[in-house]
């Protein structure tokens, strides 16, 4: 997914004026730029991930590069993490030294206060939080679910890899406390990885394996489609140094919750009303603020335009173009 949205900032940031070319390739990452350097030359390079901001070090171009750090990487490179195609295939094992990548940046771009603060304790020289976006639907939808939809039950959803740190085991077991109580309630789950296995059984042993569907991995936007015809996005996850995935539900109308203490959903929760935060590895806190929205219309309602009116003044593509465009124009002087 940080190919999608690495390209997407790339997109918004030449309607905000940038000369951009966005390039990947299969072959290694500093062979890949000594060629396109050769090729058709450029002023500045933006690398996305710890790694691939490492492979920009060794190749000693001779170009200031930015960095972006959106995903776990910043946390210290755990699995799951946001690291793109090309980061990742030229990695090095076991690789020691990504701080020299960030003293090496002319900038570094963070999801978030908290993630820039990481980034600076890891080396960083200089930081620069530039939020990612989402596009707005032309209008606002009506909310997914009403008492007297019975054809369409009130739906959680979660997008994500599935991954261990995106909690989705905590909303499993929500799922399983609230059923009592909302017998239609079900759980949608767009994402793939290490932990669907587990997942799927404990699904089984909690009795809610008909009320839980797991897609797979989806393209981008039929993901985007299905997580926005939900009721509420749910994903109580750690690492967390941003969360693309809470506001393109959001900009649809779609309230969200994520977990507190972390740098992303913090952030997105300060910004405005319509995300709400939840401890972490509280499943009874995580069933209230569930119940909440799917037991009240109209509160469900009042979330939803609140959620969407959050994105539209802090989180669209328009604005991340804007910030990053004028995170380059500094990171050249």
């Amino acid at each position: 997914m940080v190919a999608v949205w690495a390209r997407r900032q790339a997109l918004a940031t030449r309607a905000a004026g940038v000369q951009v070319e966005v390039a990947s390739s299969r072959a290694p990452l500093a062979l890949s730029l000594r060629m396109l350097r050769r090729r058709e030359g450029f002023d500045l390079l933006h690398v996305h991930g710890l790694a691939a901001a490492e492979a920009v070090r060794r190749a000693r171009l001779p170009v200031p590069f930015v960095v972006s750090l959106y995903g776990p990487d910043v946390f210290g490179g755990l699995p799951g993490g946001g690291e793109s195609f090309e980061a990742s295939a030229t990695a090095p094992p076991g690789a020691r030294a990504p701080s020299l990548a960030l003293r090496m940046a002319r900038l570094t771009l963070a999801g978030s206060e908290g993630a820039a603060a990481l980034a600076a304790g890891r080396g960083a020289r200089e930081t620069r939080v530039v939020h990612l976006g989402a596009d707005l639907p032309a209008r606002t939808p009506r909310p997914a679910w009403q008492p007297a939809q019975a054809s369409r039950p009130p739906t959680l959803v979660t997008a994500g890899g599935l991954f261990a740190r995106k909690r989705h085991t905590d909303v499993l077991k929500a799922l399983a406390v609230l059923s009592q109580r909302h017998p239609s309630l079900r759980y949608l789950v767009i994402g793939d990885g290490p932990e669907r296995i587990a997942l799927e059984g404990l699904a089984c042993r909690l009795g809610i394996a008909d009320r839980v569907q797991i897609t797979g991995t989806l393209p981008p936007e039929q993901a985007i489609e299905r997580m926005r015809s939900a009721t509420v996005f749910v994903m109580p996850s750690t690492e967390e140094a941003f969360g693309v995935s809470y506001v393109e539900a959001m900009a649809a109308g779609v309230p969200a919750i994520g977990c507190r203490g972390e740098p992303g959903p913090e952030e997105i929760a300060a910004a405005g009303d319509g995300f709400m935060l939840v401890p972490p590895g509280d499943v009874e806190r995580l069933c209230q603020r569930i119940e909440e929205l799917i037991a009240d219309p109209h509160r469900l309602r009042e979330a939803g335009l609140h959620a969407r009116e959050t994105v539209a003044e802090h989180f669209t593509w328009e604005c991340c173009g804007a910030q990053t465009a004028a995170a380059y124009e500094d990171a050249l002087c």
